[in-house]
């Protein structure tokens, strides 16, 4: 069915006449789109809903000018807090002031092995923490504001991002995915996930960020008002996805970086409602460095993401990206396609530990990236980020 934003209204004739007599018989048998059709040709339809195997429908008057819902009525965004929302299968956790969703891994959110993308991922965080704000009852109408953030002209900004993956989730699997704020600092927030299996109870992801203000006309970092913080504050939670430890520095790449692209240019569709380039399209330009054969075995098992700056829709952005080879596990000696364990040599690379069989290959298994605005005078970061790799379970080969 076609988006409701998209469209101007539907008119709506019924199979016959003996269907309203008999609500579980009736059925949409023509719908015709913009008011096309001379059957009906006033009646708009708000919503269509199954309710004991009828069709209900919520009808509006019609208009000479085609508009049929107010953009409110058909957002409906809460101005209370809600504990339930029924539609997106969210609830209130926490004592109150936490978000869980449970969500199915469609087919279009996996790639070729059948699991989950990091991308999707990183798609279902962004969604969920929105959901959060919605269901809070202090979203106004833009990307995730509060009514205090809307009144002093404020965006929310990612500034650092960092997610681990132990596992990836399948196609059509069920999951939980639980989503908190905390304070980060005098003027941030921090925002933190766990996704875990509905059927096991397993963990899979575990994500934390920190967030910024910018004044959406002046596009510079703000303080955070105090309107704000009074709308914000009584959801702060102190826990954390990931323990806090020394951030290890993300070097800045130069032109020498092993692998460049240098001719990206953000689509129309790349663009988020803030009018920025959206921080899940970064990661697939600097992803997609990455050599595909290394790729084919390899899944990513932790990201961290520095963000400096955004991109808008005429940037041309190069991204660089450099292998570790110091990611190579220690103890195992690698002489051309064979590995050397003890001073015996196995071409399959099995090494055992603490009861369990791993296989590494020769090559890195942690990269750094950068995503720069090119431009005459000077570049401008975007993004620094650096990712490490493990192998991927199902094509790991087994001891006979």
């Amino acid at each position: 069915m076609a988006s409701l934003s998209h469209l101007a209204c539907y008119t709506i004739k019924c199979s016959s006449n003996r269907d309203h007599h008999d609500p579980h018989k009736q059925k949409l048998s023509n719908i015709k789109i913009n008011g096309n059709s001379s059957l009906l040709s006033t009646t708009k339809v708000d919503v269509l809903s199954h309710k004991n195997g009828a069709v209900s429908t919520t009808v509006a008057p019609g208009t000479e000018n085609g508009t049929c819902i107010p953009k409110e009525d058909r957002q409906n965004i809460p101005t209370k807090k809600q504990f339930v929302d029924h539609y997106r299968q969210g609830l209130i956790i926490e004592e109150g002031v936490g978000y869980r969703q449970t969500v199915v891994v469609r087919s279009y959110e996996v790639g070729t092995d059948k699991t989950a993308t990091i991308e999707s991922i990183l798609n279902l965080l962004q969604e969920t923490a929105l959901n959060h704000v919605w269901m809070s009852g202090l979203l106004g109408d833009g990307f995730g504001a509060t009514h205090g953030m809307m009144k002093n002209n404020l965006i929310w900004v990612v500034s650092r991002m960092q997610v681990e993956v132990d596992h990836y989730p399948i196609w059509g699997e069920i999951l939980e995915i639980d989503t908190w704020v905390g304070a980060s600092g005098k003027n941030g927030m921090r925002r933190d996930w766990l996704v875990r299996s509905h059927a096991t109870g397993h963990v899979f992801v575990r994500a934390t960020s920190t967030w910024v203000m910018m004044n959406k006309q002046t596009r510079r970092l703000s303080k955070m008002p105090e309107e704000v913080r009074a709308e914000i504050s009584p959801w702060f939670i102190e826990k954390q996805a990931i323990k806090e430890e020394v951030n290890e520095k993300i070097e800045k790449l130069d032109d020498k970086a092993k692998y460049v692209n240098s001719d990206l240019k953000p689509k129309r569709s790349d663009l988020d409602m803030n009018h920025h380039v959206n921080n899940v399209k970064y990661v697939r330009w600097m992803l997609e460095n990455i050599p595909d054969q290394f790729l084919e075995n390899h899944q990513l098992s932790s990201m961290t993401l520095e963000y400096r700056r955004e991109c808008g829709s005429s940037a041309i952005v190069q991204s660089l990206c450099e292998p570790h080879e110091d990611g190579i596990i220690k103890g195992v000696q690698q002489d051309n396609n064979m590995c050397l364990i003890n001073g015996f040599s196995m071409a399959s690379g099995i090494l055992e530990g603490n009861g369990l069989l791993a296989c590494f290959d020769k090559g890195p298994l942690r990269y750094t990236h950068l995503l720069q605005i090119t431009g005459e005078a000077k570049s401008e970061e975007i993004v620094r980020g650096r990712t490490s790799w493990k192998r991927k379970l199902s094509t790991m080969p087994f001891a006979t």
